[in-house]
């Protein structure tokens, strides 16, 4: 395993390929924001922020992601052999890589994502990933804010036209020339301390938000019916 870990194969020919052939993808992407000016004014401000995403759609935005690297936010990798040039070709997007496993509840990778929104200030966070099931916010979008006490910002991300896959989550693959709709939400504020009853309604909330919001784009596209 560490053998792959550090293989410069990954590092200095894989990663770099598999980037260059990403950018020239997005290019023919055309992606238009909306409540951009939502995040930016909070992140100046110095506070922390979680940018909540569904795995079906993270394709349509690390593209524009390239937008917050001065913040250097970071997303979750696991510690599996593809995770390392995953974790390489994230890098040049922008985006810090943070390894852990997401076996045995999430445990490691909830501890490990904590521990460095404590240093940090951003995080982006596929909140039913990475085996769904789709759509269904876990827990652990909601314990992570609880304990950095960051805010969670919606990200609500629509294509206007696309493959879709046959995934767990029905992944999207954005068609070249196509819009991509990327709308911020309003923020979210978890408190410290909750009841077990006052967390599961929070979550069921974030989660109805999410469905809402991505709907709301997806129609706006022109689908006859959310994805």
């Amino acid at each position: 395993m560490a053998r792959d870990q550090e293989s410069p194969l990954i590092k200095f020919f894989l990663a770099p390929l598999a980037y260059f052939l990403l950018r020239l993808y997005l290019l023919l992407i055309n992606i238009q924001v909306i409540n951009e000016e939502a995040i930016i004014n909070y992140l100046k401000t110095g506070r922390k922020a979680i940018a909540a995403i569904w795995h079906q759609r993270f394709l349509g935005v690390i593209g524009y992601a390239k937008k917050f690297s001065s913040y250097s936010p970071s997303i979750m990798i696991s510690k599996s052999r593809d995770g390392e040039w995953i974790a390489q070709v994230v890098k040049f997007l922008g985006f810090r890589p943070v390894r852990g496993s997401s076996s045995r509840g999430g445990k490691e990778a909830l501890t490990v994502m904590v521990q460095d929104l404590l240093q940090n200030q951003a995080a982006i966070h596929a909140v039913d990933g990475p085996q769904g099931p789709k759509g269904v916010v876990k827990a652990g979008l909601i314990r992570l804010a609880q304990l950095s006490q960051a805010a969670i910002f919606p990200v609500y991300i629509s294509v206007e036209r696309a493959w879709i896959t046959r995934s767990w989550d029905r992944f999207l693959l954005p068609k070249p020339f196509s819009r991509i709709l990327i709308r911020w939400g309003d923020p979210i504020f978890v408190p410290e301390k909750m009841e077990t009853e006052a967390f599961e309604a929070l979550r069921l909330e974030v989660e109805d938000t999410m469905a809402q919001g991505h709907a709301r784009g997806d129609l706006a596209l022109g689908w006859k019916k959310p994805l």
